[in-house]
């Protein structure tokens, strides 16, 4: 169907024009459909069915549109997989596989049954065809992106599912296909099961050593994304030379990059923005530039085939979901999310339809025939549609309910204060800020600077420093104030900054001592010591913090009797939940049961694990536990708070001599509690030496000891 006026101009083959219709329908697809409230994924569709060949013929479905229709393909099963949590995916990983199972055996089973006795076909080609029901691809994945449900259980079901429905479909496929091929041996399944593992367990291997290397040595968003990219295609292509589909290496390469990326750093977002934007829609529009809607008017069995396709693959996979539901007795909207997350037909359908109508029969006909291609398509474009509308709906349904639950809690106050001194501390201490805020936090963020007066050189430095972090935190998403301001004393500036907007926390780069007769905390954190009773937080940081494999986090006796236990504990527990990381509390018996269960009601995702100490020099004997890689927090005390000892003025010494190349984050608890008195001036620190020694960490009386 062409325009007559426009058929000598058209199909366009310009480049520059071809990427400006396709930026128009990526750009108003959304906006129009919006209005009529159709999901944005149907839009890009029926946009691909316009434009394509089969409709007005404006565009051609040239090699660009291969290109980047694989690209968004993979990029659309990397997130999927990126975007899991792998601890809830390890324990709902049973779930996962039970829906991948049923969703496979389901359509397998009513297809091969309706294509022989309805449609008549052979065994041969009853089982490839069925396959093809089987087989699903997360095409409405965006819409949960969008509403922010990513991680919730029936959507980390159904992408764990689909690997397992997609890798069987796959397996089908190969073993047809494997049948026709002249060069089939009795080594061809044997060798392509150890290519498959060997590709695999190469993967799980190198690839997170190699990532681990790659984000310590290269700090770069731009160079990060590039390489993150690069291991996915290397993941897909090794996937291919094995003999399976590209997908499943691109899913795999997602799950081994998966804690080397968190959810809220601005690599994600940098790959999330570039996928849904560019990426992801071609591969949509380029899936309607196959279909073909007048097949189903015209010649041959094409709507009878296209008929029974759509009810066996929509009935199989809503059984499926159906029995998962009643089996772990799961709401009824996690159901519809699991169903219209698991059928949507395109990438492994497409695969196998195109592998069976190439596969020549010794009668000279093909193993899958016209009616069945054409019907392929009108079945990927019904799924597609089903798939988005369902999926739209029960994401929309799950957020309500979420955000109920999030107004039916009281609000934390959260109000985080960076101070920012020197240029090369900004990414480490922002981004760990980034990685313990709440995600839902209404408040920005604040980065300050301090600087004498008079001193313009400093101001401008300062500034720059500042566009540093509200770089960093906008590449995350995340709106953050910045201000420079003017002091006579860096902590008093600090100090009145934290009281004026009524901040709940500091964060702050840790000193580094000029001289060994220098005050291990600087005159800076002492002030801030003396002068704050919120909670403080100290860093430095040897190695990027997403590259951090274990957390090790030693406390006070009586810890939990301060005002501001929970909040570090919450703190923490953010920052291990992000990172994807084992964590080790090291404390009293009685402080461990109270963050065990803490832990276990907000995050129980958290691999935590829980040592009792004696009370002992419990520093040195962590020296012999804690790796480069390792991160020790440390949680402090003030003088005069119930969990201060005196034993404490030791530990900046046991710090230099066995932490100084690992990462270190010293907490100072929060001493503040709502309508209580703050505390008055004869419980700090009578000196400067009391101030610094004090105002620090834990372990038992060892008050003789000084290595």
């Amino acid at each position: 169907m062409e325009i007559p006026v426009l058929s000598a101009y058209l199909p366009i083959t310009d480049p520059t024009w071809i990427f400006f219709i396709v930026l128009c329908i990526i750009l108003f697809a959304p906006v129009l459909l919006g209005r009529l409230k159709i999901p944005h994924i149907i839009g890009m569709i029926i946009a691909g069915v316009l434009i394509g060949p089969h409709g007005l013929h404006i565009l051609d479905k040239d090699s660009s549109f291969e290109l980047f229709g694989k690209v968004g393909l993979y990029y659309i099963m990397f997130l999927a997989s990126l975007e899991m949590d792998m601890q809830d995916m390890k324990r709902i990983g049973n779930k996962a596989f039970v829906l991948g199972i049923l969703a496979f055996l389901f359509p397998l089973g009513l297809g091969i049954i309706s294509n022989i006795w309805i449609l008549e076909y052979n065994l041969i080609t009853s089982v490839l065809l069925a396959s093809m029901y089987a087989s699903h691809t997360l095409i409405a994945y965006p819409i949960v992106i969008r509403y922010g449900i990513s991680r919730h259980r029936s959507v980390s079901i159904a992408v764990g599912g689909t690997i397992v429905t997609d890798t069987l479909t796959l397996l089908v496929l190969a073993v047809i296909a494997g049948m026709f091929k002249e060069s089939t041996g009795d080594w061809f399944w044997p060798l392509m099961f150890i290519k498959v593992l060997v590709v695999g367990g190469f993967m799980i291997y190198a690839f997170p050593r190699i990532g681990r290397w790659f984000f310590k040595k290269y700090n770069d968003g731009v160079v990060q994304y590039i390489f993150v990219l690069a291991m996915v295609f290397l993941g897909a292509g090794l996937m291919e030379l094995a003999g399976m589909e590209g997908i499943l290496g691109a899913f795999l390469a997602g799950i081994v990059l998966n804690r080397l990326i968190p959810r809220s750093s601005p690599l994600m977002n940098h790959l999330e923005f570039v996928g849904n934007a560019l990426f992801i829609p071609y591969f949509l529009i380029s899936v309607g530039m196959i279909i073909d809607v007048q097949i189903l008017f015209g010649e041959g069995d094409a709507l009878r085939v296209a008929t029974v396709m759509i009810v066996i693959a929509l009935l199989g996979k809503w059984i499926a979901s159906f029995v998962t539901q009643k089996i772990y007795k799961m709401s009824g909207v996690e159901r519809d999310l699991m169903f219209g997350l698991s059928n949507a037909q395109a990438a492994a359908t497409l695969a196998a339809v195109l592998v069976g109508y190439n596969i020549i029969m010794p009668d000279g006909s093909r193993l899958l025939g016209e009616d069945v291609l054409n019907g392929t398509v009108i079945l990927i474009l019904v799924t597609c549609i089903v798939s988005s509308f369902i999926t739209e709906h029960a994401a929309r349904k799950i957020t309500l309910q979420t955000e109920k639950t999030i107004e039916d809690q009281p609000l934390e106050d959260e109000k985080v204060l960076i101070a920012l001194a020197y240029p090369e501390t900004v990414n480490p201490i922002v981004n760990l800020a980034l990685m313990m805020r709440q995600e839902h936090c209404e408040f920005p963020m604040m980065a300050l600077n301090v600087v004498l007066d008079d001193d313009d050189a400093a101001r401008e430095r300062g500034q720059k420093i500042l566009e540093q972090a509200t770089h960093i935190a906008s590449a995350a998403n995340v709106q953050m104030q910045s201000k420079v301001r003017l002091a006579t004393n860096l902590a008093n500036g600090i100090i009145h900054a934290m009281r004026e907007n009524d901040y709940s926390e500091v964060v702050v780069g840790l000193h580094v001592q000029s001289s060994p007769t220098e005050s291990f905390f600087g005159p800076v954190l002492l002030g801030l010591l003396s002068g704050l009773n919120r909670q403080i937080m100290m860093v430095r940081s040897t190695m990027p913090i997403n590259t951090i494999r274990r957390i090790h986090v030693a406390i006070p006796e009586k810890a939990e009797f301060e005002a501001g236990f929970l909040h570090w504990v919450e703190r923490i527990g953010r920052l291990a939940e992000g990172l994807g990381c084992r964590i080790d509390y090291h404390g009293h018996p009685k402080t461990l049961k109270h963050i065990r269960k803490y832990l276990l009601k907000k995050h129980p995702s958290i691999r935590a694990e829980y040592h009792e100490t004696d009370g002992g020099n419990e520093l040195k004997r962590l020296s012999q536990i804690i790796r480069e890689d390792h991160l020790l927090v440390v949680v402090c005390a003030r003088r005069g708070s119930i969990s201060f000892r005196p034993s404490f003025e030791h530990i900046p010494h046991q710090i230099k001599k066995y932490y100084m190349k690992n990462s270190l984050l010293l907490v100072f608890p929060d001493t503040y509690a709502p309508g209580a008195m703050p505390a008055m001036s004869i419980m700090q620190p009578r000196t400067a030496r009391d101030r610094y020694e004090s105002g620090n960490e834990w372990f038992g009386p060892w008050r003789k000891l000084k290595e």
